[in-house]
């Protein structure tokens, strides 16, 4: 009786313990879809400042091929900002396919947190301590006297900066929209088969 007993307590205990991973897995915060280099789901930025930081971010991927996305979110909790930064840059895929050049801007606004996360291929242009160093010296002060559209600038800014010294492939050339060389290529296989 006693052995039995014992086998539906570990029972019971294990299926507690299924249950709170459940909803504690339920209770992350979702990944929004990316659907612009700018998401601020804090309603912080004006729609001309998300503009305008929206517009430059397209032109310095245009330009040199590298991502970066920034992230508004309330909070990030019960996750720490380091595994939800993780989450996004997984589920956005920010950068080239096989480069690995993307950079996550993430700023938790109510947990008062800031994240910079760095694809592998740019590592060596923006480690952890210059990141680190990014966000105390350049975005925090910023935020501090309540200027976040200021702060997202100038660390954007700085980030390029960092990525501009790094040598990287040059973007891909965008494709022939009119037939140009792409159709007239085909069409030179499709004779010779």
């Amino acid at each position: 009786m006693t052995l039995l007993r014992g086998f539906w307590r570990c029972w019971l205990t294990a299926l507690l313990l299924c249950g709170l991973a459940a909803s504690a897995q339920a209770a992350l915060v979702p990944v929004p879809a990316l659907t612009a280099p700018v998401t601020d789901l804090t309603g912080t930025l004006t729609p001309e400042q998300t503009a305008a930081l929206d517009q430059e971010l397209r032109a310095f991927a245009a330009q040199k091929g590298s991502q970066i996305a920034v992230l508004m979110v309330p909070s990030t909790a019960p996750e720490a900002i380091e595994q939800y930064s993780i989450r996004v840059t997984d589920a956005w895929k920010l950068g080239r396919k096989g480069r690995d050049d993307g950079v996550l801007l993430l700023v938790a606004k109510d947990d008062r947190a800031l994240r910079i996360e760095v694809g592998y291929g740019l590592e060596g242009a923006i480690p952890d301590a210059i990141a680190k160093r990014l966000i105390a010296e350049v975005i925090t002060s910023q935020f501090k006297q309540g200027d976040y559209f200021g702060g997202l600038q100038a660390g954007v800014q700085q980030i390029m900066k960092l990525i501009d010294g790094e040598k990287l492939p040059p973007p891909r050339a965008a494709a022939h929209p009119e037939g140009g060389m792409a159709s007239t290529q085909t069409a030179f296989f499709l004779l010779i088969a």
